[in-house]
C-alpha cells in the first residue's frame, strides 16, 4: 500500500473512518471484479481519493454502498463498501499509474529485476495494465492517454533536467495527470462547472506527491546512486517545504470552488491531511507520534533518520504485500515495513495518542468537517 494520504483513524473519527475504508475497499474489490486478483496489488492511498472526490459531489443514492465479504484486513469482517463509477476511475488511474512504476524499477534494474527474464514477465505485466486501465477509462468516458503521456514525458524531462532546472519542471507530468482524473470525477458526478477548480486541485496533489516523494527517498536515493529530482535539480530541503506548504494552500483554496454535496470526507483528506503528510515526510511535529520531529519558531528542524534498507523488487514486493494482507498487517499493525519502499507505515485502523492538531483547522474558518479538536460540529475553531 502506498500513497502521501495515510490518515490517523482517531483524526477521523469512527464516521469518516467507516466512510475511508469504504473507499479503499471498494477500489480494491473494483481491481479484482475488472482485473484479476493480481490487480489488487496496486490499490493505494492516494487513488481512492479519485473515488472520494466522484461521491462527494453526487447526489446520495441507496445504491452507493454495498456489503462486501469478509476479508484478511477486515480481520474476517464484513463492510460497506463504495461502488459505481468513482471506484472504477480509481482503479483505472491506479493501474495505469503503477504500470509507470513497474517501468521505472525496470529501468533502474531493482532488485530480481536486473534479470532480463523477470524484467520481460515485468514488462508484460505493465503493458497488461495499461490496456486494462484504457479499457476501464474508456467505458467511463475518460481517456488514458493523457496519463501514458505523461508517463513517457517523464523520463525525457529527467533526461534533461539539472542544477538550475526548476524542480517544477520535474513535476510537471505528474501534475498534468493527476489533474485530469481529478477533473473528470466532476463529469462523473455530473456537475461539470467543477472540472476546473478540481484540475487545479489535482495538478497541486501531484506536485505535492512527487516532492514528498522525492523528500523520503533522497537518501536512498543517494546511497544507491538513483536519481532523485532535488539533488539533480540542486533544490534544497527549504525550497522543497516551501514548495509543498505553497501546493497545500492551493489545494485549499481550489476545493472552496468546488459545489460539493458532501465534502467532508474529501476536505478532511485534501486539506487536513495533507499538512499531515507534509510534517511526515519533513519529520516535523503535527501529531504526537514518536517518530515525529521538532518544528520550533525558527521553522522547521529536520531529524536524522535511520539508514533505509534496500527496496524490495516488484516481484518480492508483491510477495510481502500478500504476507501483509493475509497477517492482516496493513489494517492493525501500529507500523509494518512498505512491501516495496520497505518504508515505515502504520496500520490503516490504528490508533494515536492524541495530536496538537486545532492548528490544522486553519484552512477555513468553520470547520465542519473537523472531527479531531473541539471545533466538532461547526463551532468555530
Amino acid at each position: 500500500m502506498f500513497g502521501i494520504v495515510r490518515p490517523c483513524s482517531h483524526r477521523l473519527g469512527e464516521g469518516l473512518k467507516t466512510e475511508w475504508m469504504a473507499h479503499l475497499c471498494g477500489l480494491c474489490l473494483a481491481l479484482r471484479s475488472d482485473h484479476g486478483q493480481l490487480a489488487r496489488v496496486v490499490t493505494n492511498y492516494d487513488g481512492l481519493i479519485v473515488s472520494v472526490l466522484t461521491e462527494a459531489q453526487a447526489e446520495r443514492t441507496p445504491g452507493r454502498r454495498r456489503t462486501a465479504g469478509p476479508c484478511p484486513l477486515r480481520a474476517m469482517r464484513t463492510a460497506p463498501v463504495a461502488k459505481g463509477e468513482g471506484a472504477r476511475l480509481a482503479a483505472a488511474v491506479s493501474l495505469v499509474l503503477a504500470s509507470a512504476k513497474v517501468r521505472d524499477h525496470v529501468a533502474d534494474r531493482d532488485g530480481l529485476l536486473a534479470r532480463k527474464p523477470v524484467a520481460l514477465a515485468a514488462r508484460r505485466v505493465a503493458r497488461s495494465w495499461d490496456r486494462a486501465g484504457a479499457r476501464t477509462g474508456a467505458s467511463l468516458g475518460f481517456d488514458t492517454a493523457v496519463l501514458l503521456d505523461a508517463v513517457d514525458r517523464q523520463g525525457a524531462i529527467e533526461a534533461l533536467a539539472g542544477p538550475g532546472t526548476s524542480v517544477l519542471t520535474v513535476t510537471e507530468p505528474t501534475e498534468t495527470a493527476t489533474a485530469a482524473a481529478f477533473a473528470h470525477t466532476a463529469h462523473l458526478a455530473g456537475k461539470p462547472h467543477n472540472a476546473e477548480p478540481l484540475a487545479e486541485a489535482g495538478r497541486l496533489f501531484g506536485r505535492l506527491a512527487h516532492l514528498l516523494d522525492a523528500v523520503e527517498d533522497r537518501e536512498a536515493d543517494a546511497a544507491s546512486g538513483a536519481w532523485n529530482p532535488l539533488a539533480a535539480t540542486g533544490t534544497d530541503l527549504t525550497e522543497a517545504r516551501r514548495l509543498a506548504d505553497d501546493a497545500v494552500h492551493g489545494i485549499r483554496l481550489a476545493l472552496r470552488e468546488v459545489d460539493f454535496v458532501d465534502g467532508k470526507l474529501a476536505h478532511v483528506l485534501l486539506a487536513h491531511e495533507l499538512s499531515q503528510s507534509v510534517n511526515r515526510s519533513f519529520n516535523t511535529v503535527s501529531c504526537a507520534h514518536p517518530h515525529q520531529g521538532s518544528f520550533g519558531p525558527a521553522g522547521p528542524a529536520f531529524d536524522p533518520e535511520p539508514p533505509r534498507p534496500e527496496p524490495r523488487g516488484f516481484f518480492a514486493g508483491c510477495a510481502a504485500f500478500l504476507g501483509l494482507c493475509c497477517t492482516c498487517k496493513l489494517c492493525c499493525a501500529d507500523q509494518y515495513e512498505g512491501p516495496w519502499s520497505r518504508k515505515k507505515r502504520e496500520g490503516c485502523c490504528t490508533d494515536c495518542d492524541g495530536c496538537d492538531c486545532c492548528d490544522a483547522c486553519s484552512c477555513c474558518e468553520c470547520c465542519e468537517c473537523c472531527e479531531c479538536c473541539a471545533c466538532v460540529g461547526g463551532a468555530s475553531c
